[in-house]
């Protein structure tokens, strides 16, 4: 379950275009960057996210066309906060944890939706499974990092942050087999959340 995602967030109406006319690309802060997603037993939202997350971001809000995404999301570092449960998502019932197993997301157009508002559209991979997704995302901000405090952050000139989210049915990519494909317990529709930010020298 993707939880590709909230995708990257910071402050300002609009990104710097590259003068070269190529579209900038940007650092992905791990730290500061996270996959959660939220699933029903019974009635009870659980909530969950994965700890490693490797996201590669081309971006530049003037050239959507050159724009491109790409996450890989490891499935052995599911954390519900239940190391049982975490335990049981990773055999081959659920995820499989294993990285041939590990959740993709490569964009292959981004398109605005309103203002500050886009839609990543691109191939979803969960258990060798492949879909075509829509990824609506919104650009929270974009601002200049204060010279005196570029040094301590590797460089950075600007730094910013995009906010994601979609659903989708975990029966569509075979995760929860045999008895566990059954809804009444655990709910279908996987709710996701993606949030990144990052930089730029």
């Amino acid at each position: 379950m993707f939880t590709i995602a909230k995708l990257i967030a910071i402050a300002a109406t609009s990104l710097v275009v590259s003068t070269s006319g190529a579209p900038d690309a940007w650092t992905v802060d791990s730290s500061h960057t996270r996959v959660g997603f939220s699933i029903r037993h019974f009635f009870t939202p659980i909530e969950g996210r994965f700890d490693n997350v490797n996201v590669a971001l081309t971006w530049d809000r003037e050239n959507l066309a050159a724009s491109h995404v790409e996450a890989r999301i490891q499935v052995p570092s599911i954390n519900t906060g239940n190391a049982k449960r975490d335990a049981h998502l990773r055999t081959p019932e659920w995820f499989g944890g294993t990285a041939s197993n590990d959740i993709t997301f490569k964009s292959t157009s981004i398109r605005p939706s309103g203002s500050a508002q886009f839609i990543a559209t691109g191939d979803l991979v969960i258990k060798g499974i492949t879909r075509r997704v829509d990824v609506p995302f919104r650009l929270i901000g974009i601002q200049e990092i204060p010279e005196s405090m570029r040094a301590m952050l590797g460089g950075a000139k600007q730094v910013a942050s995009f906010e994601a989210t979609l659903t989708v049915d975990r029966r569509t990519f075979g995760v929860g087999t045999g008895r566990w494909a059954e809804t009444g317990v655990v709910g279908s529709d996987v709710d996701i959340k993606i949030q990144v930010e990052a930089s730029q020298k």
